[in-house]
Parts: C-alpha cells; structure tokens; sequence
C-alpha cells in the first residue's frame, strides 16, 4: 500500500490498476455466481409452459431430488423435498410443524440465527433458551441442550462463521437439531446423517434461481411430524402431514405449491455441473481452494482482517473480512461503513467486483463469496483493485 492510507499522509492521486480484472465479477453471497459456463440458451425447455404435475414436470422435480441426494450424499432414510419460500420458509416450515413438543434452544451468532430466534420467541412464544456469540466467534455448542429441540445455523453467511465438525453432537438425544445450512450444503462436509432437518436454498452454494426451498427430514423428523400436533394454525404453504401422516408427494416431485420450472431446469444444470466435478469432494476441493487464495489476498495487507479470528472456525464460502490497521485507526461505524459503500461503488463501477459490501446487520467491512461456482483465478485478481478501491474510499 502506498502513503496515501496513513492516516498522518497527504493524498496522493491514486493510480488505477493496470493489473487484470476477475473475468467474472461477481462475488454476491446470495444469490451466488453461476457455474463456469453457464448460458441460459443450454437450459433444457421441454418443462416450461408445461404443468409441474404433468409426467413430465413430476420427473423433472424427482430427478433434482435424486441428484441432491447422491451429490450430498443423503441417507436413504432420509426425506428431500422442494418448498416454497427459499431457505426461510424450509427453515419457517420446520418451526411451525414440528417445535413446541419440547423446550427449545435457539443458537445464533449472526443475523440469520437472530431472525430464527425472534421467530421463536415472538411469533411462536416458546420463550426459547438463547446461546449467543458476537458475529465473528462461534458459542460453545459443547454446552446446548440436545435434549431440547436446537436450532442453528452451520455456516453463518453474515459472519463468516461456520460449524468446523458434528462432534458435538450426541447420537442420544432426545431433541430434534433443525440446521439452516443453506450456504455451507455444496461447499463443506455437513453430517446429514446426524440431523434432523436440514434446509438451504439453491440460489447460495450452486448459483441457482431464488425463491425455492429444500428441506431433509430424518426418520426422527418424520415421527415428529406424525406424532405431534402444534397448538396454532400452520399455514397452507407450510404442511407436511395430511390427516397425520407425512404428505410423502411432497418428496417426490409433487410440490405444496407451484415452483419455476425454469428454475428447476437451472439447479438441475447446476446439479450435473456439480457431478462432473467428481461431487461433493469436487465442490469442497473448489470452495477450500478459492477461500485459500482470498486468505493469501487477507494476510498480505494490513488494512484487512478476517472478522473471524479462529481459522478452525472460519467459513470457505461467505468470507468476511473487516478493515484493520493503521488506516483505519480512530474511524467509528459510520466512517467504515462510508469506506465500504465507496469501495463497493467503485468496483462496481469498473466491473471489476459486484456485491462486495458486508450484511446491513452485521460490522462493516467485505464479504466475499469462495464457493465453488467461483473460480480460484478470480479470486486471486481481487488483490490490486481491492487495494485502489480502499485507497480511492480514504483518498474521497
């Protein structure tokens, strides 16, 4: 960095870039790049203008259920279903059909998890056992009562703070772990076979269109679901069981409501993609890679940081960053936050990076995305127009 960051320094112009741009800018945490390659022309037709509930629509539907299982590597025993309302309303849909049977526990550390408390405590009133950490630290999940129902995040896509393992949990609970992993699912080895629900949206890790859902119930969640019977109205959108038994159409192409087809053909796309990789590993292998060049990007510069210190915890796919060091020292909130809004402006200005600027909640700085529809080379362009974007942010 030159003098023009020393908070002492008098401005200097700041030379623009002459190092190339990402070929493909686009670093949105959600919804996220599209694969390598991808042009909407190569998207099969077949199923628009047709009904979901054709043969056709119905196979279609059934066979993204079949490549989500074998990519993710379900259990048999395990229910995948596509649901309205993106990952919040599977996280929605699990709340209202399936807590109140027990005391619950709510777990958060960023924003999303704040908004499944509020959800339980507010609109449910299950006055819910609270476990906090600030954004950038992960709570002792050692500590949560699994004999309670949990909800939690597994990666935190506002902080950058992910569940490094499932070694916490107990094989003898008595309650039911209801995870939001919408962006972690793709990306890192999330233990499916020892949750209960699952959910994420296919617009984060695969770059599909937004709007729809997918949730994974285990056979605990199933019983769950048949045995119990919630005190309030669950709405339409959200009902799994029909004269208390689970509506199995539901996971197997027969929708609650109607999806896009045309967004369905895309995560199928998306779905293949991912198999030509060699799947889940392939994906991992992606985002660890992508993550290890921003990190490389981080640990040259002293004006940026990560805002999860812990490395063992820190997430490969929604990275955030903060701004540190020297030239930023003394600036409050609002003077970081006014650096960010520069910086995102300015690059995208350029076309050199979209979407940069971190969660309206969460502490200003940069958030971004590795996963593995990004690729490396990308992420290792950032570096010289991250540092003019900073520098012009200060010099303004």
């Amino acid at each position: 960095m030159t003098d023009t960051l020393r908070a002492d320094a008098t401005l200097a112009p700041v030379e623009h870039p002459t190092a190339p741009k990402p070929a493909r800018p686009f670093f949105s945490s959600g919804p996220c790049a599209k694969p390598p390659g991808w042009e909407a022309a190569n998207l099969p037709h077949a199923s628009l203008g047709r009904s979901h509930r054709s043969k056709l629509g119905k196979s279609r539907l059934a066979y993204a259920i079949e490549l989500t299982r074998k990519i993710l590597q379900v259990p048999d025993t395990h229910r995948i279903g596509i649901v309205p309302g993106s990952d919040t309303g599977a996280v929605e849909m699990a709340m209202w059909t399936m807590l109140g049977a027990r005391p619950v526990t709510t777990v958060a550390w960023e924003s999303f998890g704040e908004g499944w408390v509020t959800d339980a405590a507010k609109q449910l009133k299950l006055d819910p056992t609270v476990v906090k950490a600030p954004y950038g630290e992960l709570p002792d999940l050692a500590a949560i009562d699994q004999d309670s129902d949990v909800v939690f995040t597994w990666n935190g896509t506002t902080s950058g703070v992910r569940v490094p393992n499932g070694d916490w949990i107990r094989d003898d609970r008595e309650g039911l772990l209801i995870c939001d992993a919408t962006s972690a699912v793709f990306a890192q080895d999330v233990p499916i076979e020892k949750l209960d629900v699952v959910t994420f949206s296919w617009q984060k890790v695969l770059g599909g269109e937004g709007a729809h859902g997918v949730i994974i119930l285990s056979p605990r969640a199933v019983e769950r679901l048949e045995t119990y019977t919630p005190s309030w109205p669950i709405p339409k959108v959200f009902r799994l069981t029909a004269k208390g038994k689970l509506s199995e159409g539901v996971f197997k192409g027969e929708t609650i409501n109607t999806p896009s087809m045309l967004a369905v053909e895309d995560y199928i796309h998306s779905l293949e993609w991912a198999l030509s990789l060699g799947g889940l590993s392939g994906l991992i292998a992606r985002a660890d890679a992508n993550a290890a060049a921003l990190d490389k990007i981080v640990a040259e510069r002293d004006w940026l940081d990560h805002l999860a210190a812990d490395a063992s915890v820190r997430s490969n796919t929604s990275v955030c960053l903060k701004f540190a060091g020297d030239a930023v020292k003394g600036l409050d909130d609002d003077g970081l936050t006014a650096i960010e809004k520069k910086m995102v402006s300015k690059l995208e200005a350029e076309d050199a990076a979209y979407d940069l600027g971190s969660y309206r909640d969460a502490p200003p700085g940069l958030r971004i995305w590795c996963g593995a529809t990004v690729e490396t080379a990308d992420i290792e362009a950032l570096g010289p127009w991250l540092d003019w974007a900073f520098a012009s942010a200060k010099a303004g």
